[in-house]
């Protein structure tokens, strides 16, 4: 029987689209003809090892005068294949850039789809290059903009580079060890540091889906090059909490479906804490001695790699104290700016085409400025959009220097309050759930096999009732608060088990009486009456309990002892408004977003059945141990 023919994986098909150049513009006036105004040239480009990588290029066809090199090199294909064939449409980055008039690159990198070699997940950089041999991904970026820059014609001999997600990992080690001629580049929610916080994994949780569903496509054998390097997935049921539940442990991933022949997830379980596996992946640690500009771009609600962008900008910041570093960071999924308006993300609206802002104020003058030598560089060194209030904010460095940490503390009765914990003889000493593996807490209300893009802002009342998630609130404020960073969680915490999960979110409850204002005042939605007590998540992550002292050396808890567990939250940028309450919700699994924890202390890559166990879960907030968050309030 003919398998069925089922569209990729969400996260590959919108990189296709997005960062090979090729994908439908949401807000452009009208469409873009991109036979009619380029030639296209396919060329095999040799790297110094011999290795030769498919190179798409798109030139003007006005050869009137040169224009700049815009490349982004991808494992999710330069498609279409063939001189003759041309993308229909354009997504709205490149659109821009092609009606200016920009030399346009798509490379396969290194074993993907029409590249020879051998492809490596996150190729580990590689600082002394002593032969032809020793390459990596700052080698072959160099080596094909050297090649560019003397085979193609009416070239201004200036490049830039950037790409989203995994291409923007290769814009990132463009920018390392740069060609001369690379003048600017833009990683865009780059993958950076995986095992630890970002991408797959987030404080040593694995991110189930992404991880399985991603890997399933991607992560089979590549023999040769060919036009069609993934493997579609076909779930069977559209509920991916059941298809995961069945799953059963992790081990069953192998077991039942990649036999031995997904590469990347045997190195994921057998790397299960952090070593020089991860650490030679670890791209944070290498972005010295910098010549291009950069502008880092990332989104508040990108569930996959908001750290990377938030911790590639501050890495470059460390070690380049002269470099022209820039972040912008839109309101928006992962991705969602490339080809989108970015006026909503799920029903939470920002009054405004934030996607268009972007492309139009940020990102084009950036290149224009830097590839063509054309207008002033008036952008900020952040350009942030403040949720709340639903504003871009222009700031001279991020996170603002003019926050000052503040605790919110988990209080009784089930309250937070800005003052510390006092006698609680009435009322205990902790709050307590049991957490159930067979029954874990849904991270969304919604049915899909794909995990919901827009959960970040997703209504948290389909989970605060469930009697495994503790709830605390705020009165209602009294002034607006913004918070600006950071957020800590420091809980002081007790379980039955060995080991455990421990998820927070911070949560904006709005009033009943709302009427949610956009930019420019308020905007009367026809699902208005869903938005009355709307619990909005502005953050949440979790951390696996056994690395709360270490990625490297976990430990058990002991049954039953108060023990402290301190993680950080990525940044915010959010006003809660007067009117509105803060809301805490604390608990232990978040399914199947992140996978279940046995709640025993095992290697959780190959635990049994029999290794998942009920356990009671303590939550303190006495004098001696005052659960808190640690906010940064802007002043």
């Amino acid at each position: 029987m003919k398998p069925r023919f089922r569209v990729p994986p969400l996260r590959i098909l919108a990189e296709i689209m997005l960062l090979s150049m090729l994908s439908v513009s949401l807000f452009a006036q009208e469409r873009f003809s991109v036979i009619n105004h380029y030639d296209k040239h396919e060329y095999m480009i040799p790297m110094r090892d011999g290795v030769k990588l498919f190179t798409a290029v798109y030139t003007p066809k006005d050869t009137t005068q040169d224009y700049p090199i815009l490349m982004t090199r991808t494992p999710y294909s330069s498609a279409p294949y063939g001189e003759t064939m041309y993308p229909p449409f354009i997504g709205s980055q490149a659109e821009k850039f092609a009606r200016d008039g920009y030399i346009i690159v798509s490379q396969d990198v290194r074993g993907r789809y029409m590249s020879e070699g051998e492809f490596v997940n996150v190729r580990p950089y590689r600082e002394n290059k002593k032969s032809p041999k020793d390459i990596d991904e700052s080698s072959d970026t160099y080596d094909t903009v050297d090649w560019l820059i003397k085979n193609v014609r009416h070239n201004n001999g200036r490049v830039g580079i950037y790409g989203i997600s995994y291409p923007g990992f290769y814009s990132t080690t463009g920018t390392i060890d740069a060609h001369p001629a690379v003048k600017a580049t833009s990683p865009q929610a780059p993958v950076s540091k995986w095992m630890s916080r970002d991408d797959f994994f987030h404080n040593g949780a694995l991110l189930l889906p992404h991880a399985f569903d991603f890997f399933a496509s991607f992560g089979w054998p590549r023999p040769e090059p060919t036009q069609r390097d993934s493997r579609p997935f076909n779930h069977k049921i559209t509920d991916g909490y059941k298809f995961f539940l069945e799953l059963g442990p992790l081990p069953n991933a192998n077991t039942k479906y990649f036999k031995d022949s997904v590469a990347f997830w045997n190195d994921i379980v057998n790397h299960g804490t952090w070593d020089s596996f991860w650490e030679a992946r670890n791209i944070l640690n290498h972005v010295k001695n910098i010549k291009p500009a950069t502008l880092v771009v990332g989104g508040w609600y990108d569930s996959e790699n908001l750290y990377g962008a938030l911790n590639l900008y501050a890495a470059i910041n460390k070690l380049n104290s002269k470099n022209q570093n820039r972040l912008v960071m839109g309101p928006w999924s992962h991705g969602q700016w490339g080809n989108d308006s970015g006026d909503s993300l799920g029903m939470i609206k920002w009054g405004s085409s934030t996607g268009k802002f972007f492309v139009d104020s940020v990102v084009f003058p950036f290149f224009s400025y830097y590839l063509k030598g054309q207008g002033g560089l008036h952008i900020a060194r952040a350009t942030v959009f403040e949720t709340g209030n639903n504003v871009w904010r222009s700031l001279d460095a991020w996170p603002p220097p003019s926050t000052v940490p503040t605790n919110l503390y988990l209080n009784e009765t089930k309250k937070l309050s800005f003052s510390a914990p006092t006698l609680t003889s009435k009322s205990g000493e902790f709050d307590e759930y049991v957490s159930d593996p067979a029954k874990p807490v849904p991270y969304t209300s919604e049915i899909r096999h794909w995990y919901n893009s827009a959960f970040p802002v997703e209504d948290q009342r389909f989970a605060w009732t469930r009697p495994d998630v503790l709830v605390y609130e705020s009165e209602i404020l009294t002034e607006d608060m913004t918070v600006a960073g950071p957020i800590t969680a420091s809980l002081f915490v007790s379980t039955s088990g060995t080991d455990s999960d421990w998820i927070v979110k911070v949560i904006d409850v709005l009033p009943e009486t709302v009427a949610f204002a956009g930019r420019g005042g308020p905007r009367f939605d026809p699902n208005i009456m869903k938005l009355r007590g709307y619990q909005m998540m502005v953050r949440g992550d979790v951390i696996r309990g056994k690395f709360r002292n270490s990625m490297s050396k976990p430990e058990p808890f002991v049954p039953n002892q108060v023990t402290k567990v301190e993680y950080v939250l990525d940044d915010i940028f959010h006003t809660f408004k007067k009117g509105h309450r803060i809301m805490v919700q604390v608990q232990s699994s978040w399914f199947p977003m992140i996978d279940r924890n046995p709640q025993t202390f095992v290697d959780i890559y190959r635990a049994k059945e029999s290794d998942f166990q009920k356990a009671t879960q303590r939550v303190y907030r006495s004098p001696a141990w005052t659960s808190h968050l640690s906010l940064p309030i802007l002043k």
